[in-house]
Parts: C-alpha cells; structure tokens; sequence
C-alpha cells in the first residue's frame, strides 16, 4: 500500500505517520508514505498556492493549477510503472462519512491518494479533474485535510496485511460486523473492588466466545443501535 498525501503541511503528515504501528510498517516496507508539498508546484517564487474567491466573500481559495500539478507528479509516476489510475479522495466535510467499510474497501487498493484541502476550500474546477471520492470523517469543520487523512490512514493502514502482529487484530474489534467490541480485562483480577468476569477465568474457550458475542450485542443495543439497523 502506497499512500500518497497532497498538503501543504508535509511535516505533520510525516511527523503523524512515522510513529507507533503505521511507523513500524513504514520502516519496514509495508506501506508506503509518499508526501507531496503543493507549494513546490506553485507559479511564483513566493509559494503562493491561494488567491481571492470569485465573486467575493470571505477568506481564501488554493488555486487549481498547483494542485493540479502536484497531482500529475503522482499520476505520470504511477503511469510509469504500468498501475492502474489511483482513487483520489477529497477530505471534507460534504463527503461520505468514513466508516469501517470504507476503510476495508480503500485497503485493497495499491495506492491511494489523500487530497488536504486549506483555507476556504479548493477551486471546484480541479476537483471535478481529479477526485473520485469526497469523504468526512465527521459533521464539523477543521482547518485542513491532514487530520483527517491521518485518521483515514491509521483506520486503513490496520488491515493492510503484515502491519499488525496479531491478525486477528484488525478483525476482532469495534465494529466487527457493525458490532461493538466487547469489554477487554488483564491483570490484576481485582481492581478497587471490581472483578474480571469469572468466565474469562474459566480456560473455556466456547464459553469465552459465547460470552464475547453476548456482551458485543450487549453494548451495540446500549451505545450504537444505529449500526444494527445497518446490518
């Protein structure tokens, strides 16, 4: 998996993706991470990559061209080397709400492409040349794409084989067939005056099991019915 980020802030992608799991994949060539700094593509010697909005209002636009550009360096590449054209996917908030689907249906591709949006959004004209996928992680609104793109990483990078030691991992936990995960416990068995549940005690692995998915229901019906209905 190649992950290739359009921003304008490379650094904290970088900063983000080099730690903890995903960085262990990346030092150990798993996945792949591919900064692109928009300014590089700018047209003046400044760096300016944004420009008043047509039509007036306030703050504003990152410009098509330099955007467009970034882009290219990413596409001619990936043309190069004989792949397939990579989905390109806008981070904001009039997108599709990320969910553990997406992220399962994203894993599979060979490379994608993260589009990090500032300021008071993109000109509408190179996103309709390059976008395939708008997508939110959420109903609210942040200064940038990089965030999101981080958390749309980690969320796809999990199920990426070979990036977690335990593969297991990436399919046992929350929202596992739209269902929650259930309550984990370790040492010690008493904790201010509260027990781990004699069954996890037991050695009985079908009782374990059974009371696993017993207690994942259990927490979907209390905290999120709304995913059952998806079912």
């Amino acid at each position: 998996m190649i992950f290739n980020v359009l921003t304008l802030f490379p650094e904290l992608i970088e900063n983000s993706m080099n730690t903890s799991i995903t960085g262990r994949a990346i030092k150990n060539d798993i996945i792949k991470l591919n900064t692109v700094n928009i300014r590089d593509f700018a047209e003046n010697k400044h760096g300016q990559v944004d420009d008043y909005p047509y039509g007036g209002g306030a703050g504003m636009v990152m410009q098509a061209p330099p955007v467009y550009r970034a882009y290219k360096s990413i596409e001619d590449r990936i043309q190069k080397e004989n792949k397939k054209k990579p989905r390109v996917i806008y981070l904001t908030p009039q997108g599709k709400v990320f969910n553990q689907k997406m992220a399962e249906e994203f894993s599979k591709e060979e490379e994608l492409v993260f589009l990090c949006g500032h300021y008071e959004g993109i000109d509408e004209r190179v996103l309709e040349l390059i976008v395939t996928d708008n997508v939110s992680i959420g109903d609210y609104v942040l200064t940038g794409g990089e965030l999101p793109a981080l958390v749309m990483m980690d969320s796809i990078s999990r199920l990426v084989d070979g990036v977690l030691n335990n593969k297991d991992s990436s399919v046992y936990e929350s929202f596992y067939d739209n269902k929650l995960e259930y309550p984990q416990y370790t040492r010690p068995e008493e904790f201010m005056g509260m027990h781990v549940p004699k069954v996890l005690l037991s050695g009985d692995h079908k009782k374990v099991d059974e009371w696993r998915k017993e207690e994942s229901l259990k927490r979907t019906l209390e905290r999120r019915p709304d995913l059952l209905d998806e079912s």
